[in-house]
Formats: structure tokens, sequence, C-alpha cells
């Protein structure tokens, strides 16, 4: 005769050997907390604990006047910055274009009057000549006075003609050497452009900042999903990193179970685990081992665990194993409590 519960005791005995059973497990889900970037006073907050928002929609807005007049206050003068330097250009360029033609004149005239004294130096010496053997022919009696004269008059002609000439090269000298320090310029206003060139950068990443303070005061959902908990209402000044809301996406839940040591070994990723959750009785809900955890809890604790009495009481380690949920028609929720089986034959 077979004892009452028997078969209760064998099925039992049989599913021990057969499954990895947790009676703690939870549903858990990224809860994403949506905070402040920028101090302020928020003039809108459309969030309500409960409402779906759709990625991007907005839940907050902070104030952010006198940060859009600062940004165009910025923009203003970097637009006056670009205009000063574009004008800096075109003067650049007008000031080079005019040196250039001026320092080619200057060095066209130099070569002239380079030219006439090279040309002048041998008739001046001719002259000379001519003056000093005319003087010796007159001494002699060979020539008149009046052809001494005539002599010396071409003679003085010439000479005249030659320091007319080395004035006008030494003249043409100057202009050249002038010329070219009217060049110089060029350096002076190419310093001032890349000063204005830096100059506009610096704005340039001013503006940009200024730009993602702005944003910063428009606060945007990440993800499509429902709004857990709100912590703020419209008039209220937040500080940057303060919590407004936290939102989750209802159809990304999973389990997440924590297994012994002593049975860790026999997990293997991919083996199906049956979920009954506590919330709705009866009901079975399809999963498989999605990951085993490589450290136990304890190891995640804020507070050490020091033993300095020497007394040692071994306590069963568990690590944290994620389970996969076939989809739930998000009737799931983060929190709500879960038996797992785990099933470690296959």
């Amino acid at each position: 005769m077979v004892v009452p519960g028997t078969w209760f005791v064998v099925a039992e005995v049989k599913q021990r050997f057969t499954h990895v059973h947790e009676n703690d497990a939870r549903v858990t889900a990224d809860l994403i907390t949506v905070s402040a970037r920028v101090a302020g006073r928020l003039v809108e907050f459309a969030a309500a604990s409960g409402d779906r928002v759709a990625r991007d929609q907005l839940i907050a807005r902070i104030d952010a006047r006198e940060q859009v007049l600062l940004l165009e206050q910025l923009e203003a003068r970097f637009a006056a910055a670009r205009a000063e330097r574009e004008r800096l250009a075109a003067e650049r360029k007008l000031v080079d274009e005019q040196t250039r033609s001026r320092l080619q004149t200057a060095r066209s005239t130099h070569r002239a009057a380079r030219g006439s004294v090279a040309a002048l130096e041998p008739q001046l010496e001719l002259a000379l000549a001519e003056l000093d053997r005319a003087q010796s022919l007159h001494d002699k009696r060979v020539i008149s006075v009046q052809q001494l004269e005539q002599t010396r008059a071409e003679a003085r002609r010439i000479e005249a003609e030659h320091r007319m000439a080395v004035a006008e090269l030494e003249e043409s000298m100057a202009k050249v050497d002038e010329a070219r320090v009217e060049r110089v310029r060029l350096d002076v206003l190419d310093r001032e452009f890349d000063k204005l060139g830096h100059r506009e950068t610096e704005m340039r990443g001013r503006i940009e900042q200024q730009r993602l303070d702005v944003a910063g005061r428009t606060i945007r959902s990440p993800i499509d999903g429902v709004v857990d908990r709100a912590f703020a209402q419209a008039g209220e000044y937040v500080r940057p990193g303060q919590r407004l809301a936290i939102v989750h996406d209802p159809k990304r839940v999973w389990i997440e179970a924590n297994v012994k040591e002593t049975q860790i070994r026999k997990l293997v990723v991919g083996q199906p685990v049956d979920v009954r959750v506590d919330a709705y009785p009866g009901e079975v809900f399809p999963g498989r081992v999605q990951t085993i955890g490589s450290a136990t809890t304890g190891s995640f604790a804020l507070l050490p665990n020091p033993n300095p009495s020497g007394n040692f009481t071994k306590i069963t380690q568990r690590l944290p194993v994620r389970i996969e949920l076939e989809p739930t028609g998000e009737r799931l929720a983060p929190g709500m409590m879960v038996e797992v089986d785990i099933d470690v034959r296959g």
C-alpha cells in the first residue's frame, strides 16, 4: 500500500535534483534617473508618476531667458569679430597691392638712376682727362684760353649731370627702402589677423558652451517608457544633478535571482526557467538563464565585514543570475517578488 504523501515526497526529491529553486527573486529593470544638468527655476514640469513618455518627450523646462540673452550677446560679438577679421583681410590685400606696386616702381626708378650714373661716369672721366690735356696744352701755348674755357665748361656740365644722377640714385634707393618698410606693415596686419582668428576660436567655444547650457534647460525623456516617480514641481529651484524623475522601459524587464554558491555549478546560460510571480498566482512565465554572475553579492557591499575577534562562521554566499523573460505584455513591474525554477537537466 502506498503511504499517503509518498508521491509528493518523490516529486519533491526529484525536483531538488533536476531544478534549482529560488523564492526570493525579483523583477528588475533599468531605472533611469532624469536629473537637471544646470541650476535654475522650473517653469514647466510635464511629468507625473505613472505617465507614459516617448523618447525626447518634454519632462521639464528650466528658465533660460538670461542664458538666451547671453547667447545672443556672444553671437553678436562673434559676428563683429568676424566682420573685423574680414575688414582686416581686405585692408591687407589693399596694402599688399599698393606697397608691391610702389616697391616695383621704386626699384625700376633705382635701376634707371643707377644706369644713368653708370653711363655718365666714363663721360666724366673723359671730360676730366680732356680738361687736364687742354690745361697742359694751354700752358705750352698750343691752344687759346677760349678753347681751354670751352673744355672746362664741358667738363663742368658733365660733372653736374653726374652729381644730379648720383643724387637721383640716392633718392631712388631711399624710396626703395621706404617701400620695403611699408611692406613690413603686412607682418603687423598678419599678427592682428591671427589674433582675431584666436579670438574667434575662443568665442566659438564660449558660444557652443552657452548653447549647451541653454539646451540643458530643456529636459527630455531618454527612452520610451513610464515615469515611475516624479520628484519636482513647477516653480521649484533645482541644482545640477538634482533628481527630477525616474523612468523605465516596461518592455525591458528581467528577473534577478541570487543563487547559492553550492548550486551555481549546475547552471548554464540558456537553461529554461519557470517564473511564478506573486502578483499572478497560478500563472507561469517562461524564461531562460541569460548571464551568471562572476562575483558574489557580498563583494558589492559598501561596508566590509571584518572579523577582528578571530571567530569565523561560514556563510553560504550567493551569486546574481539574470533571467531573460519572454514578452509579458508589460504586466511585470520592477520590484515584484517572484519564484524561479531553473531546469538544470539540459
